[in-house]
Parts: C-alpha cells; sequence; structure tokens
C-alpha cells in the first residue's frame, strides 16, 4: 500500500499558507466549509475559461473575500468590471454577506502545476496523444525555468483495454524535501473510454531562512527566499 502525501498539505506553514484563512467551532465550522466548496465550485464553473489557478478565501465578521489566481484576468474583469461585478453578486446572493473579489494575474502559466494540468486534460479530450501533450508541457517549463517536472498520467491511455500509469520526469523534483518549493496541480479529462487522472509536480528552487544571527539594538530578523 503506498504513502502518498499531498506536496501542498505536507508543506503548510514552511512554505505554503492555507487556501482558506478563518476559524471556527461545531456547527459553524461545517456551514462555512461548505459555503467555501460551493463558491470553489461557482468560480470554478463559470470562470474555467479564464485558466483560474488558485483560489483564497479569507472570512471576517460580516465580510468574505475571494483571492482568485488566474492566468486571463481580462476574461474575468471583464468591459468596464463589468464582468466582476457579476461574479461578485452571485457570490453574495451565495452566501448572504459582502464579498469583495481580488482577481490576481499568473505570470507564466506554464508554471503552474494546476493550469499544467488542465492544460494536459484538455489535450486528451481533443484526442491528442498523452506522450506528446506531456512532453510538450515539459519542454515549456523547463524553458521558462523550472528546476524540475514530473508529470503522471493514469487510466484507458490510448483507448487501451486495460488503464495504466505513465510518468515522465525530467530535472529534479524532490518531494521529501520540505524547503522545496514545489507546485502540485491535479486535473482530469474526461474521455470517450473513461476518466484520465493527470498529476504534475513543478520544482521551483528551496525557500531558505536567514541563518538566526544576534540581534543588534534596532533590527528586525526577515526571512529571504533563497533559489539554488
Amino acid at each position: 500500500m503506498g504513502r502518498k502525501v499531498n506536496p501542498i498539505g505536507f508543506r503548510l506553514k514552511i512554505n505554503r499558507d492555507w487556501d482558506a484563512r478563518w476559524y471556527a467551532e461545531g456547527e459553524r465550522f461545517v456551514e462555512l466549509l461548505k459555503e467555501d466548496r460551493h463558491i470553489r465550485k461557482y468560480i470554478k464553473k463559470e470562470l474555467g475559461r479564464a485558466g483560474v489557478s488558485r483560489i483564497e478565501i479569507e472570512r471576517y465578521p460580516n465580510q468574505v473575500v475571494v483571492y482568485v489566481h488566474t492566468a486571463r484576468p481580462g476574461i474575468i474583469i471583464g468591459r468596464k468590471g463589468e464582468a466582476v461585478k457579476k461574479v461578485k453578486q452571485d457570490l453574495q446572493k451565495l452566501t448572504g454577506k459582502t464579498v469583495k473579489v481580488e482577481v490576481t494575474e499568473i505570470q507564466k502559466p506554464d508554471l503552474d502545476a494546476t493550469l499544467v494540468a488542465e492544460n494536459i486534460g484538455g489535450q486528451l479530450e481533443r484526442r491528442i496523444g498523452h506522450s506528446r501533450a506531456m512532453k510538450r508541457a515539459i519542454s515549456q517549463a523547463m524553458r521558462l525555468g523550472a528546476q524540475g517536472i514530473r508529470i503522471e498520467v493514469s487510466g484507458r491511455l490510448a483507448g487501451a483495454d486495460m488503464a495504466r500509469r505513465e510518468l515522465i520526469t525530467e530535472g529534479r523534483v524532490p518531494r521529501n524535501t520540505l524547503r522545496a518549493n514545489i507546485d502540485y496541480g491535479f486535473a482530469e479529462a474526461l474521455t470517450t473510454y473513461g476518466r484520465i487522472g493527470i498529476k504534475v509536480w513543478i520544482y521551483k528552487g528551496d525557500i531558505l531562512r536567514q541563518e538566526e544571527k544576534p540581534q543588534r539594538s534596532g533590527e528586525v530578523t526577515t526571512d529571504a527566499y533563497v533559489n539554488p
């Protein structure tokens, strides 16, 4: 039996923060968790073509702040902000609270694991060969500065009678190193032969803390991000 750990959950509070930042207890926790799921499902469904990678939710006493990380922010914002206003109104009806939507652009979509996995899934649904799609994604990520990438697909590949798993790796992907900045993404392709799962790991370097030194009066220590 394999012991598999989600690379994002493995590194929480080390070099990654939670996507949902709020606190509740008892029945209130269950209600807010369901509300979070409805918000994410709505955004993924309505704004799927905008290349949404990550959705962060922060809660205040009477306000919900939703941070949407996307490769195409123009689709979400719309002309003169009309599209984002509609999203905000729909989320307010869904939650019954004041909602604020913040849109953040992803500068390099080919280095975002979730977008890479969804891109490969879209190609598989268009009946493009899985090996070709995987190799193209790896070459683009390495060309843009990734230090390592691993792509794994599983299912009835190429319409085979029996499901199998294939993976391609290039560079280093140290999945057990906590300081490693590894982005992980998962997507599914709905093909005529069944569902195919795609997993992507992208290694972008290490995140190190400065060595603790004795503080002088007036000095403040800060964390530094270092890429080897």
